[in-house]
């Protein structure tokens, strides 16, 4: 129910159907601060995911945390200090600085081999062009100057603004974030440059995969509203897990159908974007914009309300709002009144609600599981009359239209 379904105005993404990465311009006003209850979300950030985690909850969503990588730094790496000698053999023409973290790293490694002098200056007579704001802000907390920042903040404006220019003899040292950028450097090769990579940090998936592993799962499974994005690594770290599971097809179904895929920029999103998933993606690259961005979005396309009994139900992810309280729902009877709320007051048989029970019960057991969901459901909903039994046909909401 969260996939993008329904109408879309203007700062939210297209439908499944629309063109993949779709997106058009968006304000950001601030939400209401229970703008998310009753939905879950999942988190695949390591670095700053209890701010993210924060972030959300302070809007009532419930927060999975499945990390999804982690950060290797290379300040002891033999690669990174050869790629430091070698940029101050001569002049460096142009920097780039791909992220804050990892000048911050680059920096922090040169002054641990006594070469920091030397690498700040080299670095004061280049042109330091930094990929987003957060990179610049690096550069200038170090007492630099940057030269120029892509509007996009993505390695390929970037790219592009090089290969504007003459690059033939120019020395360029390009700062790796986590993985190669092989394009991007093979293209200033092919311009005439010398490129010096420098390989800060490198990624690898997080020590423990069991998490992660989960969130693919509930993904899969419909038990996500949404799952959060920070990163391109942490988007390729959980295919790569589904992948390695044979479910990655039903992941990225799951995504383009119900689940919405938050990325906090185009960045992120390529790695969606380019298997035709759609992706919600704030105006400016940052958590919090992240946040508000899934606390519009969620509540807009992700509730059903329906008139049932004589009472007001409002289906918000993983809860039920029943005349305004807003009640908790176990997955079995979620997924049971979720169809039966797909068209309200119409019977649906019990063949078709054991279709819709987690785990798919045996033909044998699946009247006795659809009942006792039924039961479940009425419990959790707590007025009477409002989930009707249809002798020999199956259940309904008690609305005024169908049977």
């Amino acid at each position: 129910m969260t996939g993008g379904a329904g109408p879309v105005p203007d700062g939210l993404p297209g439908p499944p159907g629309a063109a993949a990465g779709e997106r058009v311009r968006r304000a950001e006003p601030e939400t209401a601060p229970d703008a998310l209850s009753g939905f879950t979300v999942g988190v695949t950030a390591t670095r700053r995911r209890e701010e993210l985690r924060a972030l959300l909850e302070r809007r009532g969503a419930r927060v999975i945390s499945a990390p999804a990588i982690r950060l290797v730094p290379l300040a002891e790496d033999t690669d990174l200090l050869a790629a430091t000698r070698r940029s101050l053999q001569s002049p460096i023409d142009d920097v780039v600085i791909t992220t804050g973290v990892g000048f911050r790293g680059w920096m922090a490694a040169a002054e641990g081999w006594g070469l920091s002098g030397d690498l700040a200056e080299h670095l004061a007579r280049a042109r330091l062009l930094t990929r987003g704001p957060k990179a610049r802000g690096a550069v200038r907390a170090a007492g630099l100057n940057d030269h120029w920042t892509p509007a996009s903040e993505a390695c390929a404006e970037v790219k592009d603004y090089l290969l504007d220019q003459d690059l033939n003899g120019r020395r360029i040292a390009v700062q790796l974030h986590g993985e190669p950028l092989d394009g991007f450097v093979a293209s200033l090769r092919e311009a005439g440059a010398e490129v010096i990579e420098i390989p800060v940090y490198r990624w690898q998936p997080y020590r423990d995969p069991s998490p992660l592993r989960r969130l693919v799962t509930q993904t899969i499974a419909g038990a996500l509203d949404a799952v959060a994005f920070t990163s391109a690594p942490a988007v390729h770290a959980m295919l790569g897990s589904a992948r390695a599971d044979g479910v990655e097809e039903a992941l990225l179904a799951a995504f383009a159908a119900r689940t919405v895929a938050a990325c906090v920029g185009p960045v992120t999103a390529e790695p969606l974007i380019s298997r035709g998933v759609p992706t919600l993606q704030p105006e400016r690259s940052r958590l919090g914009a992240l946040a508000r961005a899934l606390a519009r979005h969620l509540p807009e396309h992700g509730v059903t309300r329906i008139l049932a009994g004589g009472h007001r139900l409002e289906i918000r992810g993983h809860a039920v709002a029943v005349d305004g309280d807003l009640r908790p729902m176990p997955p079995a009877p979620m997924s049971i009144l979720k169809r039966l709320a797909d068209k309200p007051g119409h019977v649906v048989s019990r063949a078709d609600l054991r279709l819709v029970l987690p785990g798919s019960p045996s033909r044998e057991s699946a009247e006795h599981a659809v009942e006792m969901a039924i039961t479940r459901l009425r419990r959790a909903l707590g007025p009477p009359g409002i989930v009707e039994t249809v002798v020999k046909r199956g259940y309904r909401l008690a609305c005024a239209q169908g049977l």
